[in-house]
C-alpha cells in the first residue's frame, strides 16, 4: 500500500509541477524574444479542454501506439527518484528507466507513422535519427559514472554522492558537459528540435493529433520531460536530500535548457547527428579515459 502511494504521489508531483514549468517556460521564452505569451497555467487548460473533446482515430495501430506511448512513459516516471520520494528503492536502475523509456518513445512512433501523414513519417524519422546522435556520447558517460561507483541504480548514485558531499558535475565536469547537450537532444530543445519544426512539417509526430489524443500526449510530454531531467539531476547533481532539493535543482537544469533554446537557431538533422558524433563524443571518450586512469591509481 505505501508503494501504491508513493506511486500516485510521484506521478501527480511530475505532472503537476513539471506541466507548470513549460508554461513558465513558454512566458520566459515569449519574454527573451520580446512577445508578452501565455499565462503560465495556459498549458494546464489546454491539457484539460484537450482531455473533453473527441478525437480522430486512424486505426488500432494510431490507438495503440499512443497507448503504449502513455503506459510506458508512465511506468518509467515511477523508477526516477525525487529526492527522498522513491518508489522503487534499489531497483530504480538506469537500463530499466531506459529500456521503459524507449518503449514510451517507440509506441510514439508506432502511432504516429500509423496515421499515415508523411509530415508525421519525417518527423519521426528525423526523432530516431537525432536519437542516433546523441544517445551514443550520453551512453559513454554513463560506463564512466557506472565504473566510478560501481553501481547504476539512480537512488544509489544519488546517494553516494550525496555522502561525498562530491556531486559528478564537479567530479566528472566534462562527462556532465557532454550529458547536458544529450539532454538538450532528448528535450527537443533548440538547436536540436528539427523533428518538431512546426514552419517546417507541422509539429511533426504531433500534426494528426486532437481533442482526448493531444491531451494525453501533453501529459505523456511532460512526464517525459521529468525523466529526462530528473535522470540528470540524479547523476550529476546528487538528487537530493528531500523532494524541495530535488525539484530546486530539476527547476535550474531545466530552464538553463529553455534559457539556451531561446536564443539559438536550430540545426537541421544531419548537422545535429554530425555535431554529436564529434564533439560531445569525443569528449565523452576524454572523460570515461580520465575516469579509468584516476580509478586505477
Amino acid at each position: 500500500m505505501m508503494t501504491i502511494l508513493k506511486g500516485v504521489a510521484l506521478l501527480v508531483l511530475a505532472f503537476v509541477y513539471t506541466v507548470t514549468l513549460e508554461g513558465l517556460a513558454r512566458k520566459i521564452t515569449a519574454r527573451i524574444q520580446r512577445r508578452y505569451g501565455p499565462p503560465f497555467w495556459q498549458n494546464f487548460i489546454d491539457i484539460f479542454k484537450g482531455l473533453t473533446k473527441h478525437s480522430i482515430s486512424h486505426g488500432f495501430i494510431f490507438d495503440f501506439g499512443l497507448l503504449m506511448a502513455f503506459g510506458g512513459t508512465v511506468a518509467t516516471v515511477l523508477f526516477i527518484p525525487a529526492g527522498n520520494l522513491v518508489v522503487f528503492p534499489g531497483l530504480d536502475n538506469v537500463f530499466v528507466v531506459i529500456y521503459l523509456l524507449a518503449i514510451g518513445l517507440l509506441g510514439m512512433a508506432m502511432s504516429s507513422v500509423g496515421s499515415g501523414n508523411p509530415n508525421a513519417g519525417i518527423g519521426i524519422g528525423r526523432a530516431l535519427t537525432q536519437m542516433l546522435g546523441y544517445e551514443l556520447p550520453f551512453m559513454i558517460v554513463l560506463l564512466g559514472v557506472f565504473f566510478q561507483y560501481r553501481n547504476s541504480s539512480l537512488s544509489d548514485l544519488a546517494r553516494m554522492q550525496i555522502e561525498s558531499g562530491n556531486y559528478n558535475a564537479i567530479v566528472m565536469p566534462i562527462g556532465a558537459l557532454v550529458a547536458f547537450i544529450s539532454l538538450l537532444g532528448m528535450l527537443g530543445k533548440k538547436p536540436f528540435d528539427s523533428f518538431i519544426a512546426p514552419a517546417e512539417i507541422a509539429s511533426g509526430p504531433l500534426v494528426e493529433y486532437s481533442g482526448k489524443y493531444l491531451g494525453m500526449l501533453l501529459i505523456q510530454h511532460s512526464f517525459a520531460t521529468f525523466i529526462e531531467v530528473g535522470m540528470f539531476v540524479n547523476l550529476f547533481l546528487g538528487g537530493g536530500r528531500n523532494i524541495w532539493e530535488f525539484l530546486l535543482k530539476f527547476f535550474i537544469v531545466y530552464f538553463l535548457a529553455v534559457i539556451i533554446s531561446a536564443i539559438m537557431p536550430r540545426f537541421r538533422v544531419e548537422q545535429a547527428v554530425k555535431f554529436y558524433w564529434k564533439w560531445p563524443l569525443i569528449l565523452s571518450f576524454v572523460q570515461v579515459l580520465i575516469v579509468i586512469s584516476v580509478s586505477g591509481r
